[in-house]
């Protein structure tokens, strides 16, 4: 289980603030019960049936329950049942048990669909074990009980506004907020219920998302498809419409249906050329052959206006179903992906990024809105539940904790700003510079105005560099070239090997740093450089845009954060703490470990999600660090060889500085509350198998950071602006004993500030709140990219950028294996290949050093 807290939170301080939290406290009866079924629902054969459905759609299970709810049966209450529209359904009231026969039709000459609709009884809830857990008298949270009371606070905006995923939005989108190209953001919020301090609070965030918008089919391509003027263009442009439309829910219009319908495509001839044949539905007379124009004429008195142009193709399970596309019309609620709106419209991006980056004043005033509405969380439901919401948000204090010293290499000692705990390096020179005497420049802007520029921008490196404390010395090798040659990965591997032959042959050694000049970012060619330069090759890449390193008023601050990237990849040191770590005076030596898993999209369900596992190798500034990249099964949280990953770089740090470190602290990143018990039962017990041998056991800690929650923090005596860097919270809000706190380490320059939620789950180095809370913000200031603290602790930070990076290599692999096999099995076999732990492992050269800053 989760340890208890140590104390009754942190006192450590140099002011206290008033906040408001987006948390509103939640009353319920502790003597009431809540009932809850299991259901389940078959398709019933009606007479000459041939063919019946073993599964029901999501929808139609929710119709299915509806129409039984609401039939007037005073033993069905609509109003006093919640349902998951799968399995479970938790009631005020005690139901009937057994099977009940639905009826249901999609409207008008739709055959009537029969459905048993069981219900089982599985348990009583009793609503005092949620008392006695958050009073402290039980040890394990009752999560039946959670579940059931958070579905019926989600009950009312699930019936009255879109779902996506646990998020709630409005149907309806507001003119300002159209994004063109048949699109437009829409708002709605993420609500969760949360046993704290205060009791059981619901806890709720604003939201954005772009939604397609419920057109007629060919007005959304009038606005989506680029030179789509009208219906004429429907043939000239069919891959664009079908990639337009392909998967997307519509909706008919020339006859009275609740049905949904999927694109599958166009059909392959125009409406008036389409036939197919129509059975008798009495089976009385023989199937007829009959024309798609005339039969919507004779069967619903419609007469197709477009008949030259495809007709949309629904067909299913070989059955075919075409229907022209000006009786069709976009269901709502259809998302849009947010990385394909970028490449569809820059301008677009940015404002709906700025729409989701609210200033705290509106995020705060919206959430209230949402909370009132009257399709938000408060509803008639959740009152028969004798459940109750205060719609203030709750009021807590806030502590600030200091910010540290840092040393730099001159002065030796500085003090960040006192507001934002920023710094800069004007006229300071890095702890620990690296000279760079073996160096290449590859400049990938043939034909760009960068090229009248080159000895302008390798002088202005150099010069950066010196003024750093990094000596660099001209580059050995000066390669022309043009995008193009990302275009392929044998191309890419041919310029690098050529590049490091000819500097080898200027000067002996190993080539150090390839710096890239690149038009434009987010070249998919990118990963093929970083593939071949990181695992083939062992030569750092420090890649750079040619616009930006044109002389412009913001150069001087781009060169010196190029500098103190590259510093970081060769092993040098930017700038450490000025003292010792909190809580490890001593003179044992002790490693951070930072712990993530990323995964891929939803399409993409034989790709392996990536582990990833970062580090220190050194003590005691502990800000160089070491990783460990490897594949595993799509979606899997735990990581499977967390243990021998880490053994890895626990004897990685004994050959690199003769001891093994006494004691490890790890921060896990990208794991729910829900998967705390794998976490410590399954990766806990695999790292100390791992690791422990003989005598050696050191001392762990194990923290989880959790970035994907809803809780925000506002001041309470200011209209607007963020909590200050080194914001604590850790009472009130916070769990009713486990060990957790919020911490915002960092300034927020935009939007709502988002805290850090860190989790202590295991620990036997007997930190305080106040001790943990200063070393995590204190090491906040170490992270090597920038000059300012960051969000995020940076071993979980690291983790994050290496399981992206192991990414970028299993995108490469599917690629090479897709193009090594002709076979029709190429997909299979190359997703096959990304799982093949060869393609992660890291160039010798460059295994313990942070090649991916």
């Amino acid at each position: 289980m989760p340890i208890e807290r140590p104390d009754r939170g942190g006192s450590l301080a140099i002011r206290t603030i008033p906040l408001h939290v987006n948390h509103f406290p939640v009353n319920f009866n502790p003597n009431a019960t809540i009932i809850h079924y299991d259901v389940d629902v078959k398709p019933v054969a009606s007479p000459g049936d041939r063919f019946v459905k073993k599964s029901v759609s999501k929808s139609d299970l929710r119709l299915i329950r509806d129409k039984l709810f609401s039939s007037g049966d005073s033993r069905f209450p609509l109003l006093k049942t919640v349902y998951d529209g799968e399995k479970n359904i938790f009631s005020a009231v005690t139901l009937p048990t057994g099977a009940f026969k639905v009826e249901l039709s999609d409207g008008e000459d739709s055959n009537i669909r029969s459905y048993l609709f069981t219900i089982k009884f599985v348990n009583q809830l009793e609503l005092s074990k949620l008392k006695d857990y958050l009073m402290g008298n039980l040890s394990y949270i009752p999560r039946d009980i959670l579940q059931g009371m958070d579905l019926v606070m989600k009950d009312n905006p699930s019936k009255n506004r879109i779902s996506v995923g646990r998020s709630f939005y409005s149907p309806y989108y507001r003119e300002r907020d159209d994004l063109r190209h048949g699109l437009a953001a829409y708002r709605g919020f993420q609500q969760s219920l949360r046993p704290t301090c205060q009791g059981l609070s619901l806890c709720l965030d604003y939201s954005i998302l772009a939604f397609r918008k419920p057109l007629p089919v060919l007005e959304f391509l009038k606005e989506h498809v680029q030179g789509f003027n009208g219906v004429n263009d429907v043939t000239k442009l069919r891959q664009q419409v079908i990639g337009a439309l392909k998967g997307l829910k519509v909706k008919v219009t020339h006859r009275v249906t609740k049905q949904k319908y999927t694109v599958s495509g166009l059909t392959t001839r125009n409406a008036r050329g389409i036939s197919f044949t129509l059975d008798d539905p009495d089976g009385i007379n023989p199937p007829t052959e009959i024309n798609l124009v005339r039969y919507f004429m004779d069967k619903w008195g419609k007469d197709i206006v477009y008949k030259d142009i495809p007709c949309l193709d629904f067909s299913k399970n070989n059955r075919p179903n075409y229907v022209p596309m000006e009786f069709c019309v976009l269901v709502e609620g259809q998302r849009y992906p947010n990385d394909q709106l970028k490449s569809l419209d820059k301008d677009a991006a940015v404002f709906l990024r700025k729409l989701s980056l609210a200033p705290s004043h509106e995020r705060k005033d919206t959430i209230y809105n949402m909370v009132n509405a009257n399709d938000g969380p408060c509803g008639d439901v959740m009152k028969n539940f004798e459940i109750g919401v205060d719609k203030n948000m709750t009021r807590v204090a806030g502590r600030v904790i200091g910010a540290p010293d840092l040393k730099l290499g001159s002065p030796s000692v500085i003090k960040v700003d006192k507001d934002k705990c920023q710094w800069n390096l004007v006229g300071k020179s890095l702890v620990e510079g690296k000279s760079i005497e073996r160096w290449a420049l590859i400049d990938f802007t043939y034909g760009d105005e960068f090229q009248r520029h080159v000895d302008p921008f390798i002088n202005n490196l150099r010069r950066r560099c010196r003024n750093l404390g990094m000596f660099m010395d001209g580059p050995l090798w000066y390669q022309s070239a043009n995008m193009r040659q990302f275009s392929s990965i044998s191309r890419i591997e041919g310029l690098l090997r050529h590049v490091v032959k000819e500097a080898m042959r200027i000067k002996s050694g190993k080539l150090q740093l390839i710096v890239c000049v690149m038009t434009k970012e987010e070249d998919p060619g990118y990963r093929y450089l970083k593939f071949v330069s990181e695992t083939k090759i062992g030569v750092i890449t420090q890649c750079c845009l040619s616009k930006i390193t044109i002389p412009n008023k913001g150069q001087d601050q781009y060169f010196t954060n190029l500098c103190i990237k590259i510093n970081a990849k060769l092993g040098g040191s930017n700038m450490e703490l000025s003292g010792r770590l909190p809580h490890f005076e001593g003179e044992e030596h002790v490693m951070f470990i930072g712990a993530d898993v990323n995964h891929p999209g939803s399409k993409d369900p034989s790709c392996p999600s990536i582990a990833a596992v970062v580090g220190t190798v050194n003590w005691p500034a502990a800000n160089r660090y070491a990783a460990r990249v490897c594949p595993q099964g799509n979606g899997k949280e735990k990581i499977l060889n967390f243990g021998t990953m880490c053994s890895d770089l626990v004897n990685t740090y004994a050959r690199i500085n003769g001891v093994r470190p006494s004691k490890i602290v790890v921060f896990h990143d990208g794991v729910s509350e829900g998967q705390f018990d794998m976490v410590l039962n399954e990766e806990l017990i695999d790292l100390r198998r791992a690791i422990y041998n003989g005598d050696y056991e050191p001392t762990i800690t194990l923290v989880v950071a959790i970035k994907r929650h809803q809780t925000r923090l506002f001041l309470q005596n200011a209209r607007d602006g963020n909590v200050p860097p080194g914001t604590v919270v850790d009472t009130t809000i916070v769990h009713p004993f486990e060990f957790d706190f919020y911490l915002c380490s960092h300034y927020g320059g935009i939007g709502t500030s988002k805290p850090t939620h860190y989790y202590v789950l295991w620990d036997e180095n007997y930190f305080t709140s106040d001790s943990l809370q200063k070393l995590i913000h204190h090491m906040c200031f170490t992270f090597a990219r920038c000059t300012k603290p960051v969000s995020l602790v940076p071993p979980v930070y690291y983790a994050d950028l290496v399981a992206y990076r192991g990414r970028l290599f299993q995108q490469v692999a599917m690629e090479f294996q897709s193009r090594e096999s002709s076979s029709s099995s190429s997909s299979s076999s190359a997703a096959a290949a990304s799982f093949d732990q060869s393609f992660y492992t890291l160039h010798p050269e460059l295994q313990n050093i942070m090649f991916f800053v």
